[in-house]
């Protein structure tokens, strides 16, 4: 009886190894057939899970902010994490966590990134359309704690979130680039932000 394939499994394993052979022989020299190959697998099977190198950099940036979607979507509203603010910084804080977490993986997605922009490839453009779902979520989270009483009016909420979402780029950046980054002073510093909103 034939193996049972497990498809998802395999387009993340794909996935790692694109990464890999993207980061260490630049995106523009690296091809289909040196991931096939590195895989084990022949090129029309990998075609049947992408098929160029951008739909592999997309489903990783997919594949990433879907799972972090789902996770703080589901907790935005799950008052058992405090407040609108107490879940606005759980979150903040969490992602930090799991960027840590997952650095090799980051580095890799941002080396491909640095890669490409001198190869005159843009990724920005996907990373944003995925990413933009988390902005609104912290501008809700925002809103409900200024209806709620737990956030200043003088919130700005557009500027705020924008703060936020930047303070997280730059905290992935460190992370995937420079040795001494501390994960508990990042925290500590979106606490100390968010919690100038606060109504005492």
């Amino acid at each position: 009886m034939p193996k049972k394939i497990d498809h998802e499994e395999r387009k993340v394993i794909i996935l790692k190894k694109a990464l890999e052979i993207f980061a260490r022989d630049g995106y523009r020299d690296s091809n289909l057939s040196s991931i096939a190959e590195e895989c084990g697998l022949s090129r029309p099977t990998l075609y049947q899970y992408f098929k160029d190198k951008k739909e592999i950099y997309y489903y990783a940036v997919k594949l990433i902010t879907g799972k972090m979607f789902t996770k703080y979507s589901q907790m935005a509203w799950d008052l058992s994490y405090g407040n609108s603010l107490d879940r606005l910084t759980w979150i903040c804080c969490d992602i930090v966590d799991q960027a840590v977490e997952s650095e090799g993986e980051l580095q890799s997605l941002m080396d491909v990134m640095l890669q490409s922009k001198r190869e005159h490839v843009d990724f920005s453009d996907i990373i944003m359309r995925r990413t933009a779902k988390l902005t609104i979520l912290f501008k809700r989270l925002l809103n409900n704690g200024i209806k709620k009483g737990e956030i200043s009016n003088n919130c700005d909420i557009e500027m705020v979130s924008r703060h936020l979402f930047t303070l997280l780029e730059a905290f992935c950046f460190q992370i995937a680039f420079l040795g001494n980054f501390s994960a508990s002073d990042s925290k500590v510093f979106i606490s100390t932000y968010l919690d100038f909103f606060r109504i005492k």
